[in-house]
């Protein structure tokens, strides 16, 4: 767990006291009093930094200060961990947890209000239909067999819901006759029970690179070998997968089809043809994870590959978060009977089942028609929204920068000019009023230091033109700097 700095904090540039002081005292405060507790990691010194406007130095100041009290302890690669305060005798869960490998999937709200946060990839709450919600929750509150819904239910998932979908699938050929579908909290989780049930430490396992950081963590602390393959404008590159697939024999094939997260891209129709006949040489599992597929603002849909795959080795992930709810946590899987039975029993060991409550909720709103409507909202928004980053992009970045330009989803990605480091800038972007995702956090193998994401669809145009204005101005100015700082070199002799 991350412990993220109270914005209330009150530091004071006016006391006689330095900042980098007071930071200290205020920390150790909050460290003695049990408010952060031992075990927590404290905010990187550049994240930290970012968040309150200040200079590294000066949180590297305080950081020291605390470590030289016996306060926190800093470990190469992980971080700065708690390890003072607190009762004597107390638990010490830094030593307990030091088997732990998995990273923070990056910094999580807490952005101030005035803060245009570019970091978040979910949908806008203002476009919610608060109103249809609620009278949907009074129908299914209203119905004869609340009781039931309220009682514990199948791991397998709310069983009216489950069959809709099921139904929905085959009719879409999207199931076959060997297929079976599980509801899962998100596909966060299908994805951890896919790998609870199918992997080992040390397997290999194939993904994108970049990647979405809930997964490169999750299979991470799974103890997987990662096989990061490039994606370009067209998503992963086939021909390195196969080259990949051939020479590693991985244990699964992981793949976003449409939209990628963080780089936006779709794998066109032939790229999914060749992913296919890569992992069938190999005999590997194709896990398809497919949240975005129903925010295509343009162009034309391709079919999923798990419809092209008559061999019944693809698994199919989906969920209502993209296009509703995020809140509800309702995702998807649809696979194989033998792998749908093991993922079941997986489920019922972690959680029992999946909010039956939830479900009903998402049925209702599904059947009586609110979800499509609410659907051509979003859809309207995000194309908006999209069309506005990359005008902003267009218009308020150096010529040098590159970006992606997808037809859908909620992010693009971004290429800064060189030597500029989209980590290194963060800082000032937050002092200034915007914050995004550096590069870093998707990184598998190939570490792209310009680089960051972009996700636009919870902002709006006016944000997302204001906001990007902002970064341009930062960039071009960094990158003038830079230019005058880099004289000429001087021959080797």
């Amino acid at each position: 767990m991350v412990w993220m700095m109270d914005f209330a904090l009150e530091l004071d540039p006016l006391a006689g006291e330095p900042i980098y002081r007071q930071l200290y005292e205020r920390i150790a405060s909050k460290i003695h009093s049990g408010e952060i507790g031992r075990g927590e990691r404290l905010p990187a010194t550049r994240e930290l930094a970012g968040l309150l406007g200040l200079n590294r130095a000066t949180v590297s100041a305080a950081y020291e200060l605390l470590e030289a009290d016996h306060l926190i302890s800093g470990r190469v690669g992980r971080g700065s961990f708690v390890t003072g305060g607190g009762p004597a005798g107390a638990v010490d869960w830094v030593s307990l947890l030091e088997r732990s490998e998995a990273a923070p999937l990056g910094p999580v709200g807490g952005f101030a209000r005035e803060i245009i946060s570019f970091a978040m990839s979910r949908p806008s709450s203002a476009l919610f239909p608060l109103d249809d919600f609620r009278a949907t929750c009074a129908t299914v509150l209203a119905r004869r067999d609340l009781a039931e819904i309220l009682q514990l239910g199948s791991p397998s998932g709310y069983e009216p819901l489950r069959r809709r979908l099921l139904d929905e699938a085959r009719g879409q050929h999207l199931a076959g006759p060997g297929d079976d579908l599980l509801i899962t909290n998100g596909c966060q989780q299908a994805l951890d029970l896919i790998a609870r049930v199918l992997l080992r430490p040390g397997d290999a396992v194939v993904v994108e690179d970049p990647v979405y950081p809930g997964l490169k963590n999750l299979l991470a602390g799974a103890g997987c070998h990662l096989i990061g393959i490039p994606v370009g404008r067209d998503g992963i590159d086939a021909a390195q997968l196969e080259r990949a697939v051939e020479r590693s024999r991985p244990r699964l094939i992981v793949v976003t089809s449409n939209f990628q997260n963080p780089t936006g891209a779709t794998l066109p129709l032939a790229a999914r043809r060749a992913l296919l006949d890569a992992a069938r040489s190999a005999g590997a599992p194709v896990i398809e994870n497919d949240p975005y597929v129903e925010l295509r603002y343009r162009g034309e849909p391709v079919p999923a590959i798990k419809q092209l795959d008559d061999g019944e080795g693809t698994v199919l992930l989906r969920s209502f978060s993209k296009v509703s709810f995020p809140g509800l946590r309702v995702g998807w899987a649809v696979g194989p009977k033998a792998l749908i039975e093991r993922m079941r029993q997986a489920k019922e060991t972690s959680d029992l089942h999946t909010d039956q409550l939830s479900q009903a909720v998402l049925l209702e709103f599904l059947e009586s028609g609110r979800l499509e409507a609410h659907r051509m909202r979003v859809l309207r928004a995000g194309e908006e929204r999209l069309a506005a980053a990359l005008e902003a992009c267009q218009g308020c970045l150096p010529a040098a920068s590159r970006w992606t330009r997808p037809e859908g989803g909620m992010n693009l990605w971004l290429r800064l000019p060189e030597p500029l480091d989209a980590g290194e800038l963060l800082p000032r972007a937050h002092k200034e009023g915007v914050a995004y995702l550096p590069g870093r956090y998707f990184t598998v193998s190939r570490p792209e230091p310009g680089a960051l994401r972009l996700s636009f669809a919870g902002l709006t145009p006016e944000q997302i033109r204001k906001g990007l204005g902002i970064l341009g101005r930062i960039v071009s100015a960094e990158l003038e700097s830079a230019s005058r700082n880099t004289g000429p070199v001087p021959a080797m002799v």
